[in-house]
């Protein structure tokens, strides 16, 4: 902790606790948490089941995970996810149908989600997608980067290993500093932890070969959201999160299920399938 943290500790602790006694508690939303989707009627365009498999994908990790800041379900990631992967064609030509789970729960760190995929049945085919989102939690426990690390390559381990996940795609940390319901100056020192953080977990995944890392494209986010709605005003924080000031909204949860959904659609075209031999409980 540098010097000047030190002499701010007293005014972090006295903010961070207001923070956690003023926030209001969003509730995990309700809806399906899985689901099977059917893409193809027996007869359409010439194509059969048989000649199709079944794409698995896995949603896993914390409140962002499970839509905290959404009303439902389908209006939080994987609701937004599904019928985003439907809607690209190339989906379409090599899946049949989309099998699809939530393992997601609010408050879960990485050794949460981690001892979660302990606990899971070992699937009986393998998992082709898994999308994580995992960080603010250690975030804010403060969990040391080298536990963080170690964590996240236990992740990495277990997903493959146990899941046979053939694609694992981590999330970015959110823009904590950006976050309405974090003051200054602890919004600063929670976002330099959180940018620390996140910097790990761009090294971990690049020292896996199917591995990633999607950095939300805010900006992005921004501009097809003014083009959406006809102005040039940018987006702003009660736009980009929920009314807690701390989860993201349903508006930012559909934007990026969208950038997931074009970050799967060529990488399940570069990755090998793995095989069912390969899940080891």
């Amino acid at each position: 902790m540098t010097a000047k943290n030190l002499l701010l500790a007293p005014v972090y602790l006295y903010q961070g606790r207001k923070v956690k006694r003023d926030t209001v508690r969003l509730p995990e939303p309700d809806g399906d948490r899985h689901g099977l989707l059917k893409l193809h009627s027996e007869n359409s365009d010439g194509v059969t089941a048989a000649n199709l498999q079944t794409l698995s994908l896995m949603v896993v990790g914390d409140s962002a995970a499970a839509g905290v800041g959404s009303e439902t379900q389908q209006q939080a990631l994987a609701g937004n996810l599904i019928p985003a992967l439907q809607q690209q064609p190339a989906i379409h030509s090599q899946f049949n149908e989309i099998s699809w789970s939530l393992q997601a729960t609010t408050g879960y760190t990485s050794f949460d989600i981690l001892r979660r995929l302990y606990v899971l049945t070992t699937p009986s085919q393998p998992v082709d997608v898994m999308v994580l989102s995992v960080g603010v939690n250690d975030t804010t426990t403060n969990v040391s980067t080298v536990k963080w690390q170690q964590q996240l390559e236990d992740i990495i381990a277990i997903a493959q290993r146990k899941f046979g996940v053939r694609i694992l795609i981590f999330v970015s940390l959110p823009p904590m500093a950006k976050m309405p319901a974090l003051p200054a100056p602890l919004n600063n020192f929670i976002g330099a932890k959180a940018t620390s953080l996140d910097q790990v977990l761009q090294h971990v995944c690049a020292q896996h070969d199917t591995v990633h890392y999607m950095a939300t494209d805010f900006e992005r986010m921004a501009q097809e959201h003014n083009k959406k709605h006809g102005n040039g005003d940018p987006i702003d924080a009660a736009t980009m999160f929920a009314s807690d000031g701390f989860h993201p909204s349903s508006i930012t949860y559909s934007y990026w299920a969208q950038q997931l959904a074009e970050l799967i659609v060529p990488l399940l075209h570069q990755t090998p399938e793995k095989s069912v031999q390969c899940l080891k409980s």
